[in-house]
């Protein structure tokens, strides 16, 4: 699958938001999806505020139905922070209910976020004005100059999730981007303390720099590998850390593999040496067992890609990124 070259529109204009806003503003009241981007806003929050997360530990980011009390959160919020309609679309409808001052952030947008065609889509086409760079040399150390003076961008209600793959966080260098891009949203609505949002961002980044290189090297010598994952959320994670894509079980996140997909599954597992089979965390392992029975391939832990076992809080995108490496190098090192 080629990698794509995409940047859409931000949704919030932070510039005019900045002119719009009180010389004095309060901390923002910030509502995330997942328990990963809480904990990129937490990051930059600090102990200044504290972001609230709608997925509960154990939820599944694909299909969840928003409570009425998180509903109100939302249209409460002075900022919603979510990957976008592809990975949560459940938020699309609070999202579209917020109240006059409110914005919506979605990350998949931001510019400066590399991004990948979901496995069988067409690559999206290039909407201008951001040039990604896709080559995958482990340089953790960016700088980010971001225009924040976008169009509004409004997703419609059917929900055409597009063809991109919502998986980006499992990339270090998006998370650092998006990062930089919440100080400034932050630091937009909350003038008196621009400083310090700005300073977590570098912080974080760079604890996420120095994980990133950790995990590099500690995955290298498995470079050559060929494994099987439950479904199709690792490509961002394997083309950062210099892998081959992972076979994945389940090209869609929502719906089961056919018994003609087994059989592909199958057929590939044959034609390759694949060494490892990873099941996810909180789905069923029956199909990764049937795929692969009879092939001699070893069953590794569960991965959790999600961070869906793991308690909300700054620390799970880490957390996320080296246990994914710590599960892939416990198998492919026996």
């Amino acid at each position: 699958m080629n990698l794509s070259r995409l940047s859409r529109p931000l949704t919030a204009i932070a510039t005019l938001a900045a002119l719009s806003l009180p010389a004095s503003a309060e901390v923002p009241q910030v509502v995330t999806d997942i328990g990963i981007t809480g904990s990129l806003v937490q990051q930059v929050l600090g102990d200044l505020g504290q972001a609230t997360v709608l997925l509960p530990q154990g939820g599944d980011a694909h299909d969840y139905q928003l409570r009425p009390s998180q509903a109100r959160d939302v249209a409460d919020a002075d900022l919603v922070i979510w990957v976008g309609p592809g990975l949560a679309p459940w938020m699309q409808r609070a999202v579209d209910s917020l109240g006059e001052g409110a914005q919506s952030m979605v990350l998949l947008d931001l510019p400066g976020t590399r991004l990948i065609a979901r496995a069988g889509a067409e690559a999206p086409h290039d909407h201008g004005g951001h040039d990604h760079d896709h080559d995958h040399d482990h340089d953790h150390d960016h700088d980010h100059d971001h225009d924040h003076d976008h169009e509004d961008h409004h997703h419609g209600d059917g929900h055409d999730h597009g063809p991109v793959d919502p998986h980006a966080r499992l990339a270090p260098e998006n998370a650092r981007n998006w990062l930089d891009q919440i100080a400034e949203q932050l630091a937009a609505r909350d003038p008196d303390n621009a400083a310090t949002y700005r300073a977590n961002a570098a912080s974080s980044s760079a604890a996420i720099a120095a994980s990133g290189d950790r995990i590099a090297a500690q995955l290298a010598p498995f470079a050559d590998r060929h494994f099987v994952v439950q479904h199709d959320a690792y490509r961002y994670f394997t083309g950062s850390f210099g892998l081959q894509d992972a076979i994945a079980v389940a090209l869609n996140d929502a719906t089961p593999p056919s018994a003609a997909r087994l059989r592909q599954i199958q057929t590939e597992l044959t034609a390759q040496d694949v060494t490892c089979a990873f099941p996810e965390q909180d789905h069923d392992d029956r199909l990764m067992r049937a795929a692969i029975e009879g092939t001699g391939i070893r069953l590794g832990a569960p991965l959790d890609p999600e961070g869906s076992a793991l308690a909300t809080g700054p620390g799970i995108y880490l957390q996320v990124l080296e246990g994914i490496a710590q599960g892939l190098t416990d198998c492919l090192s026996e």
